[in-house]
């Protein structure tokens, strides 16, 4: 018999929030699973916020969870780069949440021979910055980008996120980078590892098959997939693989409990 779930990763986007609005049940499932004493860690592939600007744009959308609680694909970086080059130094395109996870590991943050051009999410994607992480990186610069996401959501419509920003910065240097953010099982055991989890007994909750059940699959968790983000039911059998379970949305999840 399989053991109850202890720890659940879940995704943000199209799980707990569209457009920052709260998904129907979202909170719900948020309280149970605190009242339940299951760990969990919120995920998101988006560089440009810190925890406690997240934390404050959920609590506005209704949802109440502790910055502790939030793991940012610039939180992943920022341990991957401190754990291969401690102390060092990075040019960065990106926003508050990369540049100050990179500050809080010690990096600094220049535009003189970096070990690393680092690749983040921003509102205000800038040419000049964009040539000059191209010519660092063919003076040698190390390539890292916080996630290969192409595109991101907005009240507007489609953004153009961190991974169509490599793909132009690739097809300049014929430099391909390193993508630390889901689906790389990278962000995912280092999520386990902020919470104290195990693969065995944790759960990942996303509404893509390409990143979230792809990434949890990888890193050995049950894999939830929830129908009330981008995934169509008619889309899933297009895949190689297969989410454990799948439900219309977190409100339909017993905690603790594999479907």
């Amino acid at each position: 018999m399989s053991e109850p779930l202890e720890s659940y990763l879940i995704d943000m986007d199209g799980v707990l929030v569209h457009e920052e609005n709260a998904l129907p049940g979202a909170d719900e499932f948020i309280r149970r699973l605190g009242e339940a004493d299951k760990r969990f860690l919120v995920l998101t592939n988006n560089s440009i916020y810190t925890p406690r600007d997240l934390q404050a744009r959920l609590h506005a959308s209704g949802i109440d969870i502790p910055a502790e609680n939030l793991w940012t694909s610039a939180l992943a970086t920022a341990q991957f780069l401190d754990s291969q080059r401690p102390d060092g130094s990075a040019f960065v395109v990106g926003e508050a949440g990369l540049t100050t996870a990179l500050h809080d590991v010690g990096y600094i943050l220049t535009d003189r021979d970096p070990d690393y051009v680092v690749i983040g999410e921003t509102r205000t994607y800038s040419f000049e910055a964009i040539t000059r992480a191209i010519r660092l990186i063919e003076g040698g610069a190390r390539y890292i980008v916080t996630n290969p996401d192409a595109t991101g959501p907005s009240p507007e419509g489609t953004l153009p996120a961190a991974g169509s920003v490599a793909a132009l910065i690739t097809h300049a240097t014929r430099r391909d980078p390193y993508y630390v953010g889901k689906p790389n099982p990278l962000m995912i055991r280092a999520g386990l590892n902020t919470i104290g989890a195990h693969s065995e007994t944790t759960a990942m909750i996303g509404d893509r098959m390409d990143t979230d059940m792809v990434a949890g699959m990888e890193a050995g968790l049950h894999t939830i997939l929830v129908l009330s983000g981008v995934t169509d039911p008619a889309e899933m059998d297009r895949f190689p693989y297969r989410p454990q379970q799948v439900v219309a949305s977190v409100a339909d999840l017993e905690v603790g409990v594999r479907g």
